[in-house]
């Protein structure tokens, strides 16, 4: 299996920046890279090898563990939620030394930034998987998911309001158009912000299982007050007519699923694929009036999610509202992507037209 994220736009005009990019590309093209995303509900790994246009996936690896499961009360990560991301994580060690990652970078999100017992639990991980993990801060995971699926955006609209709903948290970034001026990611955001809000954390306070319209509306409204500081620091004056909507994140990929009625979950059918708004309302209002058994049973939700995918509804349904497009365009790809093509240009391994647009 095979992806390449970044699309080289100019070609070198000079023969010795050619040179230097076949010597560079030759010397790291055998070089396995790793990016594991540890979040409140997710451990996800990614390994890759550069290409000429970007980076191959030589293998993945991605497991619904609950990390955060009752933090919101306890303030701090239980034992049985420990013991399943452990052992998630020796798989992860296991499928690293397996392909023969030489440069990793391991991080951790929102659950580990909220605990009161996260440097205990990193010291753990260490002394049992052998696994260091990075706690990061919530601009620098912003960045990385901006980064991930930047590619993605319209070229023909002025900026893109791009999110991306987690368990513990919800990245939010306004993104201007590449230009000369910005031609980076980090560049081009105009504002950003992390809502401490997720699809566990707003289930967990409202209920999962049997979700009401009532307390459905309950949930968007208390996503469109987080929202509000974000707005004003953008202000009016400042938000173009021309924009669109990127999501990245399990909720939107669920969605996209149910609707192209996927008989199972096929990554290849759903990144990419622009919805329209009024495709969204109209699968949100079917699994708001499923059941959760009928969610279980759906294909593309399944048991994992099944007490999960209404919150992140809500979530993606209170920023709909707050920026209105009809157009929202779907990212199976995200945060690892980011932080693998940060390695990669970290290491020089990618000409500059490619580099740059991370």
């Amino acid at each position: 299996m095979s992806r390449a994220f970044v699309q080289r736009n100019n070609e070198l005009s000079s023969n010795g920046s050619r040179l230097s990019e076949r010597r560079s590309y030759s010397e790291s093209a055998s070089k396995i890279y790793g990016a594991l995303d540890l979040g409140t509900n997710n451990c996800r790994l990614l390994m890759a090898r550069p290409s000429k246009d970007g980076f191959r996936v030589v293998d993945a690896f991605s497991r619904i563990v609950r990390l955060g499961e009752g933090l919101g009360v306890t303030q701090v990560l239980g034992e049985a939620a420990i013991l399943r991301t452990i052992e998630a994580l020796k798989i992860c060690r296991s499928k690293m030394d397996h392909r023969g990652v030489s440069r990793a970078r391991l991080i951790a999100t929102e659950a580990c930034r909220a605990a009161r017992n996260s440097a205990e639990f990193i010291s753990r991980v260490e002394v049992e998987t052998g696994l260091s993990l990075e706690i990061i801060d919530r601009e620098t995971e912003a960045i990385l998911a901006a980064s991930g699926c930047a590619a993605l955006a319209d070229p023909t609209a002025e900026s893109v309001v791009l999110f991306d709903i987690g368990g513990g948290s919800t990245e939010i970034v306004w993104l201007d158009q590449e230009s000369q001026a910005k031609k980076t990611v980090r560049h081009r955001m105009r504002e950003w912000s992390s809502l401490p809000v997720g699809v566990v954390s707003l289930a967990e306070r409202h209920g999962g299982r049997n979700v009401t319209p009532e307390i459905y509306r309950l949930m968007v409204s208390e996503v469109v007050m987080l929202l509000q500081p974000f707005v004003d620091a953008l202000g009016d004056a400042s938000r173009p007519l021309n924009f669109h909507l990127l999501g990245t994140s399990g909720t939107v990929t669920t969605l996209a699923g149910v609707h192209l009625g996927l008989p199972r979950y096929d990554r290849r059918a759903v990144d990419g694929i622009w919805m329209k708004s009024d495709e969204i309302s109209v699968i949100v209002d079917r699994l708001l009036h499923m059941t959760y058994q009928e969610r279980e049973a759906s294909a593309c939700i399944g048991t994992e999610r099944a007490d999960l995918v209404l919150s992140g509804c809500a979530i993606l349904d209170a920023i709909r509202q707050v920026f209105p497009s009809d157009r929202v365009r779907v990212a199976d790809r995200g945060l690892r992507e980011g932080i693998l093509m940060q390695m990669m240009m970290d290491d020089g391994v990618w000409p500059q037209s490619l580099a740059g647009r991370a």
